[in-house]
């Protein structure tokens, strides 16, 4: 889906050095968006504007500091002088533990990143999109968050509450012509779940492959969650299509969130397989 859905509209999209955000960034341009590329990995993420050419430009933003994140929005005004859309998408899966094995450091540490810094984008995107009076903001949820056995308890309990948050800041902000909603994925082959299992370089790289074979068979949709499956409905609820969605729940999981969960025996094992790597 190319085309102009998104003519002369700007975007911030957080986590966009690869995976999900990688492709949501790639599409809003594609679909005639001007976008700031988000990221702490500052070789991706230059090297994606770069190849997204003039309309795309890359700015190291850790979201765990709130002035990286007002810094983003700032820049995008001082350029365009708007900003319509904002895709908070950072984040990561972190370890998987059984429930009275986690640390408190992890657990705040997976609010902070996965929850904290939505917050911390709502807060600075909200002021220029109500002074224009319309403004969509999308926060990356997960599947984790919906329904148990689908990652982390840090990780599925910190999107839950993005959902809530989202929910909560959509009825406050409908007045102001801002639409905020959630983005949830299921089963993704990015490098985000190698890298929830400690792996780097190029091994992480290679692990795209595995992950994409083994999700083949843990969500009614016998193949695994692509980021382009992502970025189609990061576009539509960034476009006009969607004026009339707010605090909602997009769902884009291939019917994993139907069914049981990941079996429980795989979850015991991931959860064993790190604790040894502790």
């Amino acid at each position: 889906m190319t085309g102009s859905a998104l003519a002369g509209r700007t975007a911030v999209v957080t986590g966009a050095a690869s995976g999900i955000g990688a492709a949501v960034a790639a599409r809003f341009v594609a679909e005639g968006a001007s976008v700031l590329v988000c990221d702490v990995d500052t070789g991706r993420g230059a090297a994606l504007a770069g190849e997204l050419g003039p309309r795309a430009r890359f700015r190291r933003v850790d979201v765990l500091r709130e002035s990286d994140v007002e810094g983003a929005v700032a820049e995008v005004l001082d350029r365009d002088g708007r900003l319509d859309c904002l895709v908070a998408n950072a984040g990561a899966v972190g370890r998987w533990r059984f429930v009275d094995d986690v640390p408190a450091d992890e657990w705040d540490a997976a609010f902070a990143l996965l929850c904290r810094s939505v917050l911390f984008g709502i807060k600075h995107a909200v002021p220029p999109m109500r002074a224009s009076g319309h403004g969509s903001i999308v926060a990356t949820g997960s599947v984790a968050g919906v329904r148990t056995g689908y990652g982390p308890h840090a990780h599925g309990a910190a999107k839950a509450a993005v959902a809530q948050l989202v929910r909560s800041a959509a009825v406050e902000l409908a007045p102001d012509g801002i639409r905020v909603n959630t983005l949830v994925p299921g089963g993704v082959a990015t490098r985000i779940v190698g890298h929830g299992a400690g792996l780097t370089g190029d091994a992480l790289d290679r692990s795209v492959g595995t992950v994409r074979e083994n999700l083949r068979s843990l969500q009614p949709l016998p193949r695994a969650g692509e980021p382009d499956d992502l970025a189609d409905a990061a576009v539509f609820l960034a476009s006009d299509a969607s004026g009339f969605v707010t605090g909602q729940e997009l769902v884009v999981d291939g019917g994993a969130s139907l069914g049981r969960g990941w079996p429980a025996d795989a979850v015991r094992a991931a959860a064993r397989a790190q604790q040894r790597h502790r």
